[in-house]
């Protein structure tokens, strides 16, 4: 029985009020590594690290003065202050220009305001965000055809509420080993194809045979962006964006905690940076090039 069990919602609230929880997916190649990263660029070279920060939210669908804080550490990775207070979330980005994030929770009504989920949020132009650049005039969220979802401005200030740890709001430090964990990831091994967006499309289910259909562990990777699947007994779901190469990034949301011999495939994703074929099977690797999981397309 896999021992990764994700966080339910009621958990996940208690991480943004703690300030505590556990990052994953992000770690980067080992320091004395050298990685060569491949032609997996989108454009120019892009430096992610330049994401964190505390952003005032321009040009976004219903979203447009919001503050969103990116960062890496273990207190929350993305917070949205928004006029109904913060929600929380996570986020990926690499050196090929690669970008993706998602939100979960609800807002708390103030003053009768309308407010609106996480995921209804996430469905609108962070959601939208498949890649980024970063210009003279700062960090700009792009979809998946260039076009521009949301440019983020620098200087914001968030303010905490009464929710919500103070540290929370303050600017995130970016440290060697933040700058490490967005080196480029190893290339993919010579064995495996790289798995471009269209490739990837569809139901992808566990290698192993013994569970039915029914119950088999899945990923289903859908053409917004999205993806749902299931450990074999826990739904999941979170959000996922490919680049040429393999370049492959995921994040995966709380989930129910229901106990079964299961395969973490949320987890796969949100620690992949690589996606490559080896026939009809899916492979995904880490920063290192370790494999993460594979899983076969479904028939």
């Amino acid at each position: 029985m896999s021992r990764i069990r994700y966080l339910v919602a009621a958990v996940a609230v208690g991480a943004l009020l703690a300030g505590c929880g556990e990052r994953i997916g992000s770690e980067g190649p080992a320091a004395d590594q050298v990685v060569d990263p491949g032609p997996t660029a989108l454009g120019p070279p892009q430096d992610p690290v330049a994401l964190i920060g505390s952003w005032t939210v321009a040009e976004a669908d219903g979203s447009a003065g919001d503050v969103l804080r990116l960062a890496y550490d273990t207190s929350g990775d993305l917070l949205l202050f928004g006029r109904c207070g913060p929600l929380m979330g996570n986020w990926r980005a690499d050196v090929n220009g690669l970008f993706v994030a998602d939100l979960w929770g609800n807002s708390v009504p103030v003053d009768g305001r309308d407010c609106r989920a996480g995921a209804e949020i996430a469905d609108t132009w962070l959601g939208r965000a498949a890649a980024f650049r970063v210009d003279a005039d700062g960090p700009v969220l792009l979809d998946d055809r260039g076009g521009t979802v949301a440019r983020l401005v620098a200087g914001a200030k968030p303010t905490p509420g009464p929710n919500l740890l103070p540290s929370l709001a303050e600017p995130p430090e970016v440290t060697d080993e933040v700058r490490r964990a967005f080196a480029p990831a190893a290339a993919l091994p010579a064995a495996l194809n790289p798995a471009g967006r269209e490739t990837l499309l569809g139901r992808w289910v566990s290698v192993q045979g013994r569970w039915g259909r029914s119950k088999a562990p899945y990923v289903e990777l859908r053409a917004d962006g999205g993806w749902k699947g299931s450990d074999g007994c826990n739904g999941q779901s979170g959000r996922w964006a490919a680049g040429p190469g393999g370049a492959f990034l995921g994040t995966t949301g709380p989930s129910t905690l229901i106990g079964c011999d299961n395969e973490s495939v949320g987890v796969w994703l949100a620690r992949a940076w690589r996606a490559g074929l080896n026939g009809d099977v899916l492979v995904f690797l880490d920063a290192q090039g370790k494999e993460t999981g594979r899983l076969r397309r479904d028939r």
